[in-house]
């Protein structure tokens, strides 16, 4: 089969990302003698400065991972949690039915950096500067922007003018953005990074103590300091049209670490796919899994309407559950183990039919009706049924509609391998450009993922103090006769998901080389309330690549799908990297967008 790139294969190691420049960071480390966690390090703070539309120093990352020296498939949660301040009656207060999708009341605390110096100190072999010098090296001497980024301030540019000054200060240097493929640079964030350098060098030359040192910089030191002090004094203008202070304090940071979990696993045609626990929407992919394990999708074409219109179906209907169960566990009963068994998906299966449904069908875990009957009033009442086009919907994150400051941003991914069976994926997002002003003294912007909870009491998302929101950052890993194999992810909100499920039922029951699955026409359905602010939800709609084809296009809406067109090579952003059990490593990366790049040896 054509591909546009080769499938990378060698022995020495693979770093994949979103970004070329991340990637060759990361291999950078590899070579230098570090291993797949020192890669992947490295590349997160690479992307947060050469993407700072879909990732920041003050987001959020999930990472699922395999040691080989402890011989254990664990999941890090850099997913920060509400603050001590965030209560639905602080919210009520302030007038609103919704979190707004941007500005300070958005803000949980910052979880990201606290998991990258986590999986350092306790993984890693390399030194804090050794995984920060690339990022800084591109904030201090430039980095080529890409068209998007300079589209995306030039787009900003007049709200950051009259509402975020601090932000019009880093990001219009002159009183104007970037120009596409133009240096651009930012001495604040490296002068941040070079303090947290030299705190950590204070402690000593042991890898772990500097770890250790880093993360108190952040999250008890000076940048907590700034971050308290910036949210309790600064205004924002927010979605809402009205401008209010955040409630996250230092107090929050110091109280928060990271915490290694377990992943929830499913078996699936000789893999065992291993994903976060339902404080992310990583369950959906296992459960879509289960309503298809009996499914003879091998003797559908990868590009066939058969296949689109099953696995959508499918997909519809554990999203469906992830809206009436899912939640942080540490707060809410999820009943995973019966929305993964066999009894529940066998009957679930059969609501899949030849034509495609339009109505949210979540199913009735006995014990659960109530929680159900609310979740669906709620969502009945507040979520918006949008004619939005799906050029708007279609990619990425949160679609912002009705404000000079609603411009979306996503995610970025990466996946690294190396000689000595260590396997990374890391799912890095929020604290983008838009989503906050920047901090001036620290160069970075704070996240707006509490827009995921609802004020709504009751509800396995309802906002709480300590509680996780029910993230979209979805990597996944997954094992081939019991041996770490496959690493792999795309960013996207509420298709990251969908996208990454193609990919391994492309790979596992027709054969495709990463390559060749990542290069397959695309689609997604945005059926179900979206998890960003506004909620929108578009019942029985379903996006597809025009290089499906007409026939397979056709036939689909003669299912009955609502569909909506997308050009080729516009859909996904997907990466993937993987270890055979003779020690052959392989690579990939989508040529969509033309700046993810997988490089290795």
């Amino acid at each position: 089969m054509f591909t546009t790139r080769p499938e990378l294969l060698g022995t020495f190691g693979m770093v994949t990302s979103t970004h070329w420049l991340g990637s060759a960071a990361g291999m950078a480390m590899l070579e230098r003698g570090g291993n797949a966690f020192d890669a992947c390090i490295a590349t997160a703070f690479v992307l947060q400065v050469v993407e700072p539309h879909l990732v920041g120093p003050g987001g959020d990352v999930p990472v699922v991972f395999h040691s080989a020296k402890t011989g254990k498939t664990e999941v890090l949660c850099g997913q920060g949690p509400a603050p001590a301040g965030a209560t639905i009656a602080h919210y009520k207060g302030e007038g609103l039915e919704l979190i707004p999708g941007n500005g300070l009341l958005a803000t949980v605390v910052p979880g990201s950096f606290g998991a990258w110096m986590t999986l350092l100190r306790d993984h890693g072999s390399l030194t804090v500067r050794d995984v920060l010098e690339p990022a800084i090296h591109y904030l201090e001497s430039g980095h080529p922007v890409l068209p998007r980024v300079a589209d995306t301030i030039a787009g900003l540019k007049d709200f950051f003018e009259a509402e975020w000054p601090t932000s019009a200060a880093v990001f219009l240097p002159g009183g104007s953005g970037p120009k596409a493929r133009q240096l651009f640079r930012n001495p604040a964030l490296a002068e941040t990074w070079k303090r947290v350098i030299r705190e950590a060098e204070a402690a000593g030359s042991d890898r772990e103590r500097q770890a250790e040192a880093a993360y108190n910089a952040f999250y008890k030191g000076f940048v907590a300091e700034a971050i308290d002090r910036f949210a309790r004094t600064t205004e924002v203008m927010d979605e809402s049209g009205r401008r209010h202070r955040g409630v996250i304090t230092g107090d929050d940071l110091a109280r928060w670490r990271p915490a290694y979990e377990a992943p929830l696993t499913y078996d699936y045609h000789g893999h065992t796919l291993a994903k976060i626990r339902p404080w992310g929407q990583g369950p959906v992919f296992l459960q879509t899994l289960a309503l298809l394990k009996d499914v003879d999708l091998a003797s559908m074409g990868p590009a066939s309407a058969d296949f689109v219109h099953i696995v959508t179906e499918a997909m519809k209907l554990a999203f469906a559950d992830r809206e009436a169960y899912y939640g942080d566990p540490d707060f809410v009963d999820v009943p995973v183990e019966a929305l993964l068994s066999d009894a529940y998906n066998d009957a679930r299966r059969g609501l899949i039919g030849a034509t495609a449904s339009r109505e949210l069908r979540p199913g009735r875990v006995p014990g659960y009706e109530a929680q159900v009957d609310r979740v669906m009033a709620v969502l009945d009442r507040l979520s918006k049924v949008s004619g939005t086009s799906l050029e708007e919907l279609a990619a990425n994150e949160p679609t912002m509609a009705d404000m000079l400051s609603a411009r979306r941003g996503d995610t970025v991914h990466i996946d690294a391998v190396d000689r000595w069976g260590n396997m990374v994926a890391a799912m890095p997002s929020g604290g983008w450009l838009q989503s906050s002003p920047v901090i001036p003294e620290l160069g970075f912007m704070l996240n707006s993922r509490g827009q995921m909870f609802w004020l709504e009491p009751d509800l396995p998302t309802s906002l709480a103090p300590g509680k996780r929101p029910r993230t979209t950052l979805t990597p996944s890993l997954a094992l081939r006769d019991g041996k770490p194999y496959l690493a792999f992810g795309s960013p996207g909100g509420d298709q990251q998901e969908q996208w990454q499920l193609q990919l391994f039922l492309r790979h596992v029951h027709h054969g495709l080389n990463l390559q060749e699955a990542i290069e397959q026409p695309m689609f997604h359905t945005a059926h179900f309330p979206s998890s960003f602010y506004p909620r929108e939800r578009k019942p029985g709609h379903l996006l597809a690549e025009e290089s499906f084809g007409p026939e397979v296009l056709a036939e689909l809406r003669r299912r009955g799908h609502a569909l909506e067109e997308a050009p080729e090579w516009t859909v996904g952003r997907l990466v993937a990297a993987s270890r055979d059990a003779d020690g052959l490593l392989h690579a990939a990366a989508t040529p969509r967008l033309m700046q993810a790049y997988a490089v290795g040896r």
